[in-house]
């Protein structure tokens, strides 16, 4: 049985909290496989086989199916970072910066401008895992592609800046899936350092996963242990309610714009009805609830 997250735990692709950017990259897989015209990643499905865990494998090979509100969400947020980035770049911000950039093929697989460069920031073996992969399926990157191999525990802007980053420049950053993996205090943290390494006009997009109503983590976490009960009836076992942080925590929206951030945002509910895409069902997780928010810096901050 996994055990609770605790400080300093570790994981690779195939395990804990890292397992997540294996499902991700499997429901972008079998996103891809069903219709190309609103996602098109054709590096998820051998990133995933390339990770072993059979399950995903299974599921990003379509040998093996799942609920389609997984793929719908999938596609749903992956459009939504695509366009971010893009509509990013080609207003002119030549920076962009992926944290916990797990097996996102982003700078593989994106039309970016000629001269931007993309930083992604995950651990050291993630990064070269992913590295070693794609290019022993001989892809390349579409932009400057620049690796900052940091736990974002320790002090990633370092890695960052050794990496070639220059905070004066207007950066678009992501922070995809991340947040909810997070304590409370150092998701503010986070979100602090970008807001200190961002210059005018830079842009930042995340999600704003509301706080809980009264027995909404009772609901939540028995929802999340069917889904790993589901999971382990596939011979995957991970405890699904053990990987996220639970209680009271600031929302990144409100502290985003206390920050100097001018954000839009809307929800994931309105995402899907926006792409003529069924609402999601069962939702003790609030998942139509969660805002994908991207934004603006006004001002230098203080």
């Amino acid at each position: 049985m996994a055990s609770s997250r605790y400080e300093g735990d570790t994981w690779d692709l195939a395990s804990s909290v890292g397992a997540t950017a294996t499902m991700a990259a499997a429901a972008r897989a079998m996103a891809t496989r069903e219709d190309r015209s609103l996602i098109d990643d054709p590096f998820a499905e051998p990133l995933v086989r390339a990770v072993g865990v059979d399950l995903f494998t299974r599921l990003a090979t379509g040998e093996a199916s799942l609920e389609h509100g997984w793929i719908d969400i999938a596609e749903t947020r992956t459009t939504f970072y695509d366009e971010f980035f893009l509509d990013a770049a080609n207003a002119g911000i030549t920076q962009a910066v992926i944290l916990a950039s797990g097996l996102d093929s982003r700078a593989y697989r994106l039309p970016w401008p000629a001269g931007t460069v993309v930083y992604e920031v995950d651990q050291p073996q993630v990064m070269e895992f992913k590295t070693r992969t794609l290019s022993d399926l001989g892809a390349v990157p579409t932009a400057d592609r620049r690796v900052a191999a940091a736990d974002l525990r320790d002090d990633w802007p370092a890695a960052l800046r050794t990496a070639g980053f220059d905070p004066a420049e207007p950066t678009v950053w992501s922070a995809e899936g991340l947040l909810g993996y997070l304590p409370p205090e150092a998701q503010d943290r986070l979100l602090d350092t970008i807001t200190g390494l961002s210059a005018p006009e830079s842009r930042v997009a995340t999600e704003n996963i509301p706080n809980p109503r009264p027995g909404d983590e009772d609901r939540t976490k028995e929802h999340l242990h069917r889904i790993s009960e589901r999971w382990r009836a596939h011979s995957f076992d991970i405890d699904m309610a053990r990987l996220r942080y639970f209680g009271e925590r600031n929302e990144a929206a409100p502290y985003l714009t206390g920050l100097g951030w001018s954000l839009n945002a809307i929800s994931v509910r309105d995402l899907l009805a926006a792409n003529l895409l069924p609402p999601v069902e069962d939702d003790d997780l609030r998942m139509g609830d969660v805002l994908y928010v991207k934004g603006v810096l006004d001002a230098a901050p203080g």
